[in-house]
């Protein structure tokens, strides 16, 4: 999604969304959460879910198994892509879903405004306890105010896949790629970087800073967000975080050129920049690995997690989660329906899924699933995800499993939309010189601090 087009979303539920709230009232009774007996008793009727837009096998089996856990429930699927504004609108209008798929970051603005109802009874009347059966920083993304609003699905951590081709030719090795080293990592892709007519033809270090804004603030030990979920893009350590990073392009051509370029990269085709040799190393989320998979004799790949200041492996928690609406009809239902989706047995059946379909593709990698419940990811590595005769790939597969439990939550907040879209835009500014770093950040947080006070009264 574009500036832009963040920009227009963030502004659009932004305003909707307010004018439900004073319909609803912030103090209405699903907001202030639903009582175990709301959740008890066997599941019945019609559920409407808003969810699994274009599932693949992993959705389709997951489905599959949890219509079989609830038989005699009619599910009904509206298989579209969440949408902020046509979240609030079906809500004021009281055509309201079951249960609703979306980003964990925007969790924490609906539940601000009363728009989905708190999950903690939905847990514990079937015995789920949310720090056990998900990663802490997974949970931490969908609580606010002491409450957990969402059952989170997926956690596909960011690390540094290292294209070693390009890294040898530059006599660049796996120890000099180290976010806790700031200058040396600079020096090491300004090795590898190459260049035709001023412009860039391989990238020494592509660290995807709008892609995963927040991703590098967490490394130089800065936050997005703050007590009670208050916006604090303007923390000092964001600034020194975004000082690197211009540090960082400019050494390997200037944000404006280095932008034309990646944005030329075939990221999902036969012609991908590690293909390609069009950079030497690159932040990803796990969920990369498998886009490569199928080139695993065109590449020569493995990866190192980043590192804070002190040298330690750092990541970061992100991914979807299911809500219950206000005003839902079949709450019981949706409780049901969620938690069978993110059940071990619901993301084994998913594991066998995706071993059947690699099965079928000769040479294929089985990288996993990472789902954001340890016990699920130990189940599936341990039964599905086997030597595949390819070193490197082997190590990445192992690295980013290795970096699951260092994941940070980047918090949660009634502004988190807003956030995202300013900070995107701050890093933007600040690459290009427009602003300094520090400039930047401010006004990005006078612009969240103006939607954090339209929620929060």
């Amino acid at each position: 999604m574009s500036i832009r087009q963040r920009r227009a979303v963030a502004t659009a539920v932004l305003a909707t969304s307010v004018t439900v709230l004073s319909a609803c009232g912030s103090g209405s009774t699903a907001s202030n959460g639903a009582s175990a007996d709301t959740f008890k008793g066997k599941p019945t009727g019609t559920l409407n879910a808003w969810a699994f837009d274009n599932a693949d096998d992993v959705g389709k089996a997951r489905l599959d198994y949890a219509k079989g856990q609830l038989g005699g429930l009619d599910i009904k699927l509206d298989q579209t892509a969440f949408d902020a504004q046509k979240f609030t609108t079906r809500i004021a209008s009281g055509n309201v879903p079951d249960v609703v798929q979306m980003n964990s970051q925007f969790v924490a603005t609906y539940a601000a405004q009363g728009l989905i109802t708190p999950v903690d009874q939905c847990l514990s009347t079937h015995s789920v306890t949310a720090t056990d059966h998900w990663y802490p920083q997974v949970v931490d993304d969908v609580k606010y105010d002491g409450k957990i609003w969402a059952v989170p699905q997926f956690y596909q951590p960011p690390a540094i896949i290292l294209n070693k081709r390009v890294m040898d030719a530059a006599g660049v090795t796996a120890a000099d790629i180290d976010t806790s080293k700031p200058e040396a990592l600079i020096a090491a892709a300004k090795k590898m970087t190459k260049a035709s007519g001023g412009n860039p033809t391989t990238m020494g270090f592509n660290p995807v800073p709008t892609g995963q804004p927040g991703l590098w603030l967490l490394a130089f030990g800065g936050k997005l967000i703050g007590d009670q979920g208050k916006p604090a893009l303007d923390d000092p350590k964001n600034a020194q975080a975004l000082t690197f990073l211009k540090q960082l392009v400019d050494a390997q051509g200037g944000w404006a050129k280095i932008k034309s370029f990646t944005d030329s990269f075939d990221v999902f085709g036969d012609k991908n920049q590690f293909v390609k040799d069009q950079v030497g190393a690159e932040v990803d989320a796990q969920w990369y690995v498998n886009v490569l998979t199928p080139y695993v004799k065109q590449v020569d790949i493995s990866a190192v997690p980043l590192k804070d200041s002190s040298g330690q492996p750092v990541t970061a928690a992100s991914g979807t989660a299911f809500v219950i609406p206000a005003g839902a009809k079949n709450p019981a239902a949706a409780c049901a329906w969620m938690l069978d989706l993110t059940s071990d047995a619901g993301w084994m059946a998913a594991g066998a899924a995706r071993a059947a379909t690699l099965k079928a593709k000769p040479g294929a990698i089985n990288t996993g699933l990472f789902t954001g419940s340890p016990s699920a990811d130990k189940s599936i590595r341990s039964t599905y995800v086997k030597p595949s005769g390819n070193a490197g790939f082997d190590q990445t597969i192992n690295t980013y499993y290795s970096i699951l439990p260092t994941g940070k939550s980047f918090g949660s907040s009634p502004a988190g939309q807003q956030i995202q879209t300013e900070i995107t835009n701050a890093i933007a500014s600040a690459l290009l010189g427009e602003k300094s770093p520090a400039d930047a950040l401010k006004a990005a947080q006078d612009a969240s601090m103006q939607a954090y006070t339209k929620v929060v009264k």
